[in-house]
């Protein structure tokens, strides 16, 4: 049995969809973030970095959200959220993941925590607006990216992991004043497909999130 290890609204949530999108059978395992169960020994035995998520498949203990959703989508290919080995769709969405996890989640981190890159009051408030500042460049990659094809999806026609990844961190924007991923229209229109999925929906419900979404 698969068993996913999330919190809500955190970067569990793409393996959360992923795996609810596939429509196989798996297990959540609700960390209690609050009640310090990511210092707590067992869990650093999972992810000695103490974060979310961790995903258990068998005998094979995963984390880094990314490396997650690519595996789901390697061992259950009849899925169709990656594109098949070797095309040149597969290397764009290789490309796209890995941008989105270490380039855009990066930089939200360093808006979401800017004292880990400073000390000092005024310090902090420049790494965050610095941070804000570029999340709304990267912002404009995703609109060029969708606007280079005028597709429905990242990919072009078909929805697949970097969509769902890129929902989730695009989500995380929607308090930071000036890069809002709503307030571009095209990005705004996808948001809206990728949310209107069945799967999608479940997902936002099981984790208890309120709406608006983004």
């Amino acid at each position: 049995m698969i068993t996913l290890h999330y919190a809500p609204s955190t970067a569990s949530m793409a393996p959360h969809i992923v795996l609810e999108e596939m429509g196989i059978p798996f297990e959540l395992s609700k960390i209690d973030k609050e009640g310090g169960e990511l210092s707590s020994a067992a869990y650093r035995r999972l992810n000695p970095n103490g974060l979310i998520p961790v995903l258990e498949d068998g005998d094979i203990v995963l984390y880094e959200a990314a490396a997650i959703c690519l595996h789901l989508a390697d061992t259950h290919p009849e899925s169709g959220l990656f594109p098949p080995v070797g095309s040149a769709e597969r290397a764009h969405g290789y490309k796209w993941l890995s941008w989105l996890s270490t380039t855009l989640q990066q930089t939200l981190i360093v808006h979401f925590y800017p004292e880990r890159w400073a000390d000092q009051a005024g310090a902090v408030i420049q790494v965050q607006a610095h941070a804000a500042r570029k999340i709304r460049l990267l912002l404009d990659q995703i609109d060029g990216q969708l606007a280079s094809h005028q597709a429905q999806w990242l990919l072009g026609d078909s929805y697949r992991l970097p969509d769902i990844y890129a929902m989730m961190l695009c989500r995380w924007t929607r308090h930071i004043e000036g890069s809002r991923a709503r307030d571009l229209p095209r990005v705004n229109d996808w948001l809206q497909r990728v949310l209107d999925r069945p799967a999608v929906g479940r997902v936002f419900e099981r984790e208890g999130l309120q709406k608006p979404w983004v």
